[in-house]
């Protein structure tokens, strides 16, 4: 579940701001010799947002999607440029809620289908009304408390 659609701020009222970049990708496996120098910088609004008239931030409520990592209090951003495909991750509005699931077709119907086991498919067809309000594109969140393991 999602804030309400008062809370979703647009990407193009962002103010732009340049962060400094590291010139060479951080390797995730073993470690090598680092280099001591920095890229251009990077905004991050450029870099997030491909359409920012069209992308708003939204902060995410409820665990329904935490297998595909997004964590209740993380943000969302959502394209409503983009058309939403089979698998996409969207925010949905479904009798009126608000809701982010992933967009899924079996047997010829529309699901919802949350990252969660303890939540149910949602059948979407013309009696329950489905809008696909936007296609999420980023999740940003804070490391911590989603840390797989402990040391």
């Amino acid at each position: 579940m999602l804030a309400s659609l008062q809370d979703f701020i647009p990407a193009a009222q962002f103010p732009t701001r340049e962060l400094p970049l590291f010139g060479c990708p951080i390797p995730a496996g073993f470690p090598s010799p680092a280099d001591d120098h920095l890229d251009a910088p990077l905004d991050l609004t450029k870099h997030l947002f491909r359409h920012p008239a069209s992308t708003f931030l939204a902060r995410v409520s409820g665990d329904s999607m935490i297998g595909a990592g997004i964590h209740p209090g993380d943000l969302v951003a959502v394209d409503r440029a983009l058309a939403p495909r089979e698998g996409s991750i969207v925010v949905a509005v479904v009798e009126g809620e608000h809701t982010i699931k992933r967009l899924q077709l079996r047997g010829g119907q529309r699901w919802l289908v949350a990252e969660n086991a303890r939540y149910a498919p949602v059948a979407v067809d013309r009696e329950v009304g489905l809008l696909v309000w936007g296609v999420v594109t980023h999740v940003i969140h804070a490391l911590g408390n989603h840390q797989i393991a402990k040391l």
